[in-house]
């Protein structure tokens, strides 16, 4: 998936938020954006994903040199983020099912090989509300990233998880990017290191 960014603006009232952006996310290109807590870095992600319009400006997204409508592009991606709601009354078990009755599976034959994956076997039968923090945001990663959409978004990928999560994250995502194009929200740079471009948000305010 490419993503052809022209003359991007976002702005709230009087206060521009980054203004003049022009970028092309190569089609399996892996790439970081950064700045300080509140500076919009998650508002560009969003933009990108279609969830918001952008005040200025043109993004352009290619398939397979097929251009995509931005009304369709939220078929094509794989998005996790702190601020993301999960139906928290689904049991685990049934959050999988509902997901993947729209979703195609990506690398995973069945659920209980999915669990395993995400060391959530034990917890198939519970109710998400029941979840801890870190376990809901290791299921949002599973999803997004186990879903066989040709474009990941994840903003700030590792919140609420300890240092064995964190360390889960970076082997699950290095086996399984494969020739995706990868979009990392995220100021810290433990988050996005297997990132080789980096868009700093404060370039462009």
């Amino acid at each position: 998936m490419q993503i052809i960014v022209s003359e991007l603006s976002k702005k709230y009232i009087n206060d521009t938020i980054f203004s003049k952006l022009n970028y092309t996310f190569k089609s399996g290109s892996k790439t970081a954006i950064t700045g300080a807590n509140g500076s919009g870095k998650s508002t560009l992600l969003q933009i990108l994903s279609g969830f918001i319009n952008p005040t200025k400006g043109k993004i352009e997204f290619q398939l397979n040199e097929t251009n995509i409508s931005i009304d369709d592009i939220h078929s094509y991606i794989g998005y996790a983020s702190p601020y993301m709601e999960l139906a928290e009354d689904f049991t685990l078990l049934e959050l999988l099912e509902f997901h993947y009755s729209f979703r195609e599976k990506y690398k995973f034959s069945d659920f209980n090989e999915l669990l395993e994956i995400g060391y959530l076997s034990a917890h198939k039968n519970k109710q998400i509300k029941f979840f801890s923090s870190g376990m809901k945001q290791r299921l949002k990663l599973l999803l997004a990233i186990f879903s066989n959409n040709p474009l990941l978004m994840l903003d700030e990928p590792t919140s609420n998880m300890d240092a064995t999560g964190i360390e889960w994250y970076h082997s699950i995502l290095k086996q399984h990017l494969d020739n995706r194009t990868l979009l990392i929200c995220s100021n810290q740079e433990f988050e996005y290191m297997i990132c080789d471009e980096v868009i700093r948000i404060s370039d462009y305010q």
